[in-house]
């Protein structure tokens, strides 16, 4: 329930602190569209001495790794659906906001009283149940392990806000807002809400959010984690026991089958990979793969935020799950863009972008590859024509991705 002078954002300005926090996890969990822009090199500036220094910790280098699949098509209906389950709750949970908040000034400026209306009538904080579905569509368009982390501290401070603001209510409306909180629940409808409130919990209030934060992290990041585990495990890899690859499109598991082992015989190919120390692993794209830099840097049409079209891009990777991974940025502005489709490249033609991967323990199966504590050193990429076995370029990497030493995803 909202008084008619009540402004829905009032509880986030008395604690400009905890608004700030919110603020940051937003900045934060937008890094995917930040990354893109004109802006990249002044966040990064800032943001990735944090990801570099998480990096480099047993302990927290867990954080800058990625739990679902953001390079890849995803493996199986299961992914698919998570992934458009994450575009569908990025765009409804601002719309539910803006409703909300809508609702509320429509009520202050017509006079009408407190709004008990709409999704006010089931539960009290509609808009701050919104911004947490928000979050989790953020966490699974950027599946970064601190996007997942820090939606359980904003969730929480949620709670805070929340429990302030009807204190604050109480206080001023006195058993008006008392019976309104008797028929509803704070952010669930009254009978899961009861449900849930089983759940013991500590009266002390510093207490009592502690531990809901430690509920809220544990099952946030127990979630990513078993996410995780589930992607590696489904990866479309192929592997000889020394190479191991990656393709972008799970249809290309067919073209690795019949003709991998003898593109690795190619003397190019074969003489690069005999150099140097660590298990190899390569990348099965389209020569045109919109995010090859965030494999490496293979060319300078790939740091993507050197050019703009950041608009189009974010609202194809929202809107399109899947369109940008089959192809270059003609798929984003041409849906009846081939895959594959670019200069100089036919329907057959694949680039290999290959790179040494350090663990730190043991690699005894392909998917131990992609441990979290993995390092992944660029090596060289090939283009060939995957139906002639032609070479048709090759190229040595230097180190880093598009985006230098900024942690990214690995599929």
């Amino acid at each position: 329930m909202k008084e008619r002078g009540e402004d829905p954002r009032a509880a986030s300005r008395s604690h400009p602190i905890i608004g700030g926090l919110i603020v940051l996890y937003f900045v934060i969990g937008l890094e995917v569209l930040i990354m893109i822009s004109p802006f990249a090199a002044f966040f990064y500036a800032a943001f990735n001495p944090v990801l570099l220094f998480l990096a480099r910790w047993p302990a927290t280098h867990w954080l800058s790794a990625f739990f679902l699949p953001h390079m890849v098509m995803p493996p199986d209906a299961f992914l698919m659906a998570v992934r458009v389950a994450g575009s569908v709750l990025f765009v409804a949970g601002p719309l539910v906001f803006l409703l909300c908040a809508g609702q509320v000034y429509f009520h202050k400026f017509s006079g009408r009283g407190p709004a008990l209306g709409g999704l006010y009538r089931w539960i009290r904080h509609p808009q701050y149940l919104a911004l947490a579905v928000t979050g989790i569509g953020l966490g699974i368009l950027w599946p970064r392990f601190l996007t997942a982390a820090l939606w359980a501290v904003m969730v929480t401070l949620y709670y805070l806000l929340a429990r302030d603001e009807e204190r604050r209510m109480v206080t001023r409306f006195g058993d008006q807002y008392r019976h309104y909180m008797d028929r509803t629940g704070r952010f669930v409808p009254r009978p899961l809400g009861q449900l849930l409130g089983r759940v013991p919990l500590p009266g002390q209030p510093l207490l009592r959010a502690a531990l809901v934060l430690l509920l809220t992290f544990g099952l946030s990041v127990g979630v990513a984690f078993a996410l995780r585990a589930y992607t590696v495990g489904r990866l479309p890899l192929w592997s000889d026991g020394r190479v191991t690859v990656l393709p972008i499109l799970t249809g290309d598991s067919v073209l690795l089958e019949h003709r991998m082992a003898d593109v690795l015989q190619l003397p190019d190919v074969r003489s690069r990979l005999a150099t140097g120390k660590g298990a190899i692993l390569g990348y099965f794209v389209p020569p045109n793969y919109v995010m090859q830099g965030m494999i490496a840097d293979t060319d300078p049409a790939w740091r993507l935020y050197e050019h703009h079209q950041t608009l189009a891009m974010i609202t194809d990777w929202v809107f399109h799950p899947f369109r940008h991974l089959e192809g270059g940025h003609s798929m984003m502005h041409d849906p009846m863009a081939k895959p594959g489709a670019g200069a100089a490249s036919s329907p057959t033609t694949r680039r290999l972008i290959f790179l040494r991967v350090q663990t730190g323990e043991a690699t005894d199966s392909p998917a131990s590859l992609f441990s979290i504590n993995a390092t992944r050193i660029p090596q060289f990429f090939v283009d060939v024509d995957i139906h002639e076995l032609a070479l048709l370029r090759v190229k040595d990497l230097g180190a880093g991705t598009g985006w230098g030493l900024v942690p990214t995803p690995m599929f």
